[in-house]
Parts: structure tokens; C-alpha cells; sequence
């Protein structure tokens, strides 16, 4: 690591929606965490847990109900859109659908220059030049630039909406489900390219995503969402090989496995389905993150 401070430190931060006039759906509770220079930080979790609710919290997509978002050693999380812009440079955000996050009317070289244009950085050719060194950096031809996203593969599409997203030199990239929607072969090959990038760059990159095969494969370290909180942190290793908390046991238990005789017998769940959404004034238990081992925190269960 480059420095002893954080890229991000994410201190108590909570977010609730409202259900209806008389609920509200808890989607992220307390969450605190750091995402450090050059390191890939995985969060995990079942569809519903809060994980890219907390991705648009750290983003400033959306504002938080309490805590605050550290960017850099500066507290972005009170900023109005004007003083937010020039940090906005340091975060950008890679969607799970590529071909909904490129508009089909407009020319994919164009697509990954607007963001050079929006913030005044280049124009004209000088963009064009840009756009085309940011797919050749992707792996993708500059003689595509002018191609419209439909005339891509899924694979392509991604690899356009990364060129996009590196376009103004950030220093974190989230990836919210970023290869979920890519075949096997093609998740390989964005994620090998993800890693050679960080390895280039010094990227660091919030990863999102319920797929443990993956996360496994990219993560340095790794934080278990369960119920909009965070209930198992550490270093990829210690929550592969020594799952502490039950939700992280059962998640890792739910990964298939392709040999039959490798296969694990699974626990039946049998209790009632937790639900996120609380009556006004009342919430969730907050939990207690403990010490499992070095940089291990898992929540304390009675």
C-alpha cells in the first residue's frame, strides 16, 4: 500500500427507504469500513442485503441517513453537487448490464469520451485520441469506436463500459455485479483484465457481488452483508477457509459444486424469512463485530 490512509473509509453509515406511511426498509445499518490504495475490497451477500445500496452511498448516489464517507482523508459526504464534482473524478461505477448502460443511439467512442467532455478535460480530437488509447488499454480495436453498443458482444459491451469508466483516471472503481450478467468464459476474461488493470494503474476496486467462485478469484479482502449489515469482515483467505459467522458458512455452503463426490450436504432452513422493513421508530438489533483472527472481525451471535 502507497498510504497508511485509507482511499475510503466508510464510518456508521445508514440508509433507509420508506415501505409505506408506516414502514421503512433498513437497507444499510452502521456499516463501517476502509477500501485501501490498490486493494480490491469484495462485498458479498444474498440479492436484498444492502450491498449496492452502500456502493451508491460511497458513489454519493445516494445521501446517507447518518455516518459520513471519507474520501482521501476529506469528509465528501455533506458536499453539494458543485464541491462534489471534482471528487466525483476519483470514484467511477461499472453497472451489471452492460447494454443498459450504454445509450443504443450513440456511438460507443463518443459514449467513453463524454465523460472527458462533461468535466472540460478534452474536446474533439483530442478526446477521440483518448477514447481510442482507453480501448486499446481494454483490449478492444480503435477501429470500433465508431460502433454502435448493439454491434458488440456482452463481453465487449463490459469492456466499453470500463474504458468509460477509467476515462477520468480514478482512483476507485465499483463494480456492482459487473461480470453477473457475462457467460463463464467471458467473466474470466473481464476479471483477468480488471486485475491487470489494477496491476497497471494502482486501481482499487469495490466489488459487488453474490458470486463467491468470482470473489474468490479477485478479492483481497472480503465483507458479508446480511440484513443491511455487515456481519463478517477480513482477508480473503480467513473467509474462505475459516467462516466464522453462520450467514457466511451458509453462503459459501450454497456455491455450487460440479463433482458429485464433492459435494456437501446442506442444511434445510426452516426458520421464518427475516425482512429488512421495520416499523417507523424501530429498527434492527445492531450487531457486534469481534475479533476471529488478524484484520478478521465476525458479529458476535447469542
Amino acid at each position: 500500500m502507497t498510504s497508511t490512509q485509507p482511499l475510503v473509509r466508510v464510518e456508521n453509515v445508514s440508509k433507509r427507504f420508506p415501505a409505506d406511511r408506516h414502514a421503512q426498509v433498513h437497507a444499510v445499518t452502521k456499516v463501517s469500513l476502509d477500501i485501501d490504495h490498490g486493494e480490491t475490497l469484495a462485498v458479498v451477500g444474498e440479492s436484498g442485503c444492502g450491498k449496492s445500496t452502500l456502493a451508491n452511498l460511497i458513489i454519493r448516489l445516494h445521501d446517507p441517513d447518518e455516518g459520513s464517507v471519507i474520501l482521501n482523508g476529506l469528509d465528501i459526504t455533506h458536499l453539494g453537487p458543485r464541491e462534489l464534482r471534482p471528487h466525483r473524478k476519483t470514484m467511477q461505477i461499472v453497472f451489471q448490464d452492460p447494454f443498459a448502460s450504454l445509450d443504443p443511439r450513440v456511438r460507443v467512442g463518443t459514449a467513453v469520451a463524454e465523460p472527458l467532455r462533461v468535466h472540460s478535460i478534452a474536446t474533439g480530437e483530442e478526446a477521440e485520441e483518448r477514447a481510442g488509447t482507453l480501448f486499446e488499454l481494454v483490449g478492444l480495436d480503435r477501429s470500433m469506436l465508431r460502433n454502435f453498443p448493439h454491434q458488440f458482444s456482452g463481453g465487449q459491451r463490459q469492456r466499453v463500459c470500463i474504458a468509460r469508466a477509467l476515462a477520468l483516471n480514478p482512483e476507485l472503481v465499483i463494480a456492482d455485479e459487473a461480470v453477473s450478467a457475462l457467460d463463464v468464459s467471458v467473466q474470466a476474461q473481464v476479471m483477468n483484465l480488471m486485475l491487470n488493470l489494477q496491476q497497471e494503474l494502482g486501481l482499487s476496486y469495490l466489488f459487488i457481488s453474490h458470486d463467491l467462485a468470482v470473489v474468490e478469484r479477485i478479492a483481497h479482502r472480503v465483507a458479508v452483508m446480511y440484513l443491511g449489515q455487515v456481519v463478517e469482515i477480513g482477508p480473503r483467505r480467513a473467509i474462505f477457509e475459516n467462516p466464522t459467522h453462520s450467514y457466511t458458512r451458509r453462503l459459501l455452503d450454497a456455491v455450487p459444486i460440479a463433482d458429485p463426490h464433492q459435494r456437501r450436504s446442506r442444511p434445510l432452513l426452516t426458520d421464518e424469512i427475516p425482512s429488512p422493513v421495520w416499523p417507523r421508530g424501530q429498527g434492527p438489533e445492531l450487531v457486534q463485530l469481534v475479533e476471529a483472527g488478524p484484520g478478521h472481525l465476525v458479529a458476535r451471535e447469542d
